[in-house]
């Protein structure tokens, strides 16, 4: 893997990996002209975004697996800040359905005076950097992560792509979008996902049986995203995502951080996050300690 300087790109003090991103990709994000019926997903990185790419389509068009076996994800749901939104957005259908890692500062101004809809979905932030210490092991263009501990410095101080989730759930927890955003957790996902989608397909407006939405949770299952090949991300070539020294679609679990953490590592983890959020009203549905 490289070094810091040369995989990632500046961009308002965020570092946005160069594979994906470029001045041009994030000049076309902040002139982007949202529309009325357009639906957003945000999230830290690795909250549960690939999921939600499944998810959308689905509680959107009614259930009709079509696009989800035929489109690659990042296609079929691309992120507002990447290079491939020019590419495919002209092909998107309404309800254009995107993702993004932004925080709220960063969107462009149409989405203000649009009416676009976000959900915004939250994850442990103990599991995040679980999941994303695993992913930059096989994601050639990110660097290096180090060891674990290590990698936690770096977690908490920001110096990992799209900076600190701290910050990153704070800039979406104080919004003024009102009815225009829903927020989700991945693990009320993980926990009941027929209920979690009925809330979904009910904040969109879409009001889907019993049948579709049992459908559609049976589609999204861990277990059936892990063998779609327009899903896995396995037609990326090895030298971007290394498969073979972890798979993308890892464990798709609550509380595997319980694995990774030694008790210095919690108590160190812990007391930054929880300094960081003690200014937040609303209680987060985790521990943290």
């Amino acid at each position: 893997m490289s070094s810091s300087d040369e995989v990632y790109m500046v961009y308002r003090e965020l570092l946005l990996p160069n594979e994906t991103h470029s001045s041009e990709s994030v000049k076309f994000a902040e002139e982007f002209k949202f529309k009325d019926d357009d639906v957003l997903v945000v999230t830290y990185p690795k909250s549960g975004t690939i999921w939600m790419q499944e998810i959308l389509p689905l509680v959107l068009n009614g259930g009709d697996l079509t696009p989800v076996h035929t489109i690659p994800n990042w296609d079929r749901v691309p992120w507002l800040e990447e290079k491939r939104l020019a590419v495919v957005v002209d092909k998107l259908t309404s309800p254009r359905a995107m993702v993004s890692h932004f925080p709220y500062s960063l969107m462009p101004p149409s989405f203000f005076t649009s009416k676009a809809k976000v959900i915004y979905v939250m994850r442990n932030p103990k599991d995040i950097i679980v999941s994303s210490y695993y992913f930059h092991q096989m994601a050639g263009f990110l660097d290096d992560p180090g060891t674990f501990d290590e990698f936690i410095d770096k977690f908490l101080e920001g110096r990992v792509m799209f900076g600190k989730w701290t910050d990153h759930v704070k800039s979406w927890r104080h919004t003024e979008l009102g009815d225009r955003i829903m927020y989700i957790t991945y693990e009320e996902m993980v926990e009941d996902l027929p209920a979690a989608l009925r809330r979904i397909s009910d904040f969109l407006g879409r009001n889907l049986s019993d049948e579709a939405i049992k459908k559609i949770a049976e589609h999204c299952s861990f277990t059936t995203m892990k063998a779609n090949t327009m899903s896995n991300f396995s037609l990326v070539p090895k030298k971007y995502m290394d498969s073979d020294k972890c798979p993308f679609l890892r464990k798709g679990i609550a509380g595997d951080w319980k694995n990774h953490f030694n008790a210095e590592q919690l108590a160190r983890f812990c007391s930054v996050i929880r300094k960081e959020m003690e200014s937040e009203i609303v209680s987060l549905p985790w521990t943290l300690d």
